[in-house]
């Protein structure tokens, strides 16, 4: 086993991600191989990118069946959270890792509040141990939204739509926003995952 590692499989914010950890003071490694993603004591799938696309790059790599197995921390942010669920409308529609149940759907616009939703927003009913707070706010970038379901672990509201924030289902963590730019609250939610 070896430490923390974060997908690089050619999309996403793996740099961004990695500096992140390392203001906390770990040594993430980059990688691109299932033998090094199964092996990981912790291991992050970055977000930023298209549902079909990435789930191309995960089958052929073998990393989807990796994570369909692992039993250890893993931390999947905004598409990586996304990823981790049945199947998603993006692409004219995709199938996905199917490790919690429910579709990813695309956030209706409104006025005021147009999509993709872009820039900072309140979140609210936080579960404990995230190292979040009701109240904080987080960075979010996004245009689809997860289903609001058991593992929903904070929420957030954009216009009139209640968009699951985070997830939390044993060792499986899930983020929506980007830590990575979310100042304090992001940087206390890694430190919880490395602590997890």
């Amino acid at each position: 086993m070896s430490g923390l590692a974060i997908l690089d499989l050619g999309y996403g914010n793996t740099r961004s991600v990695a500096l992140a950890f390392q203001r906390l003071g770990a040594s993430p490694t980059l990688t691109d191989s299932a033998v090094a993603a199964e092996r990981a004591d912790r291991l992050v799938v970055p977000g930023v990118g298209a549902a079909g696309s990435a789930m191309d790059k995960l089958r052929a790599s073998g990393i989807d069946d990796v994570l369909r197995r692992r039993t250890r921390p893993t931390l999947g942010i905004c598409l990586g959270m996304q990823l981790l669920f049945e199947r998603s409308a993006e692409d004219g529609g995709t199938d996905m890792l199917a490790i919690l149940p429910g579709a990813v759907k695309p956030i209706a616009a409104k006025p005021g509040f147009p999509v993709p939703h872009m820039g900072w927003s309140r979140i609210d009913h936080v579960a404990g141990g995230l190292g979040l707070a009701a109240g904080d706010y987080a960075y979010f970038a996004h245009g689809y939204a997860c289903p609001d379901g058991e593992a929903t672990a904070a929420r957030t509201t954009y216009g009139d739509t209640r968009v699951p924030a985070a997830i939390r289902m044993g060792p499986l963590w899930g983020a929506q926003f980007h830590p990575e730019r979310s100042s304090g609250a992001g940087a206390r939610y890694l430190a919880a995952f490395l602590a997890s």
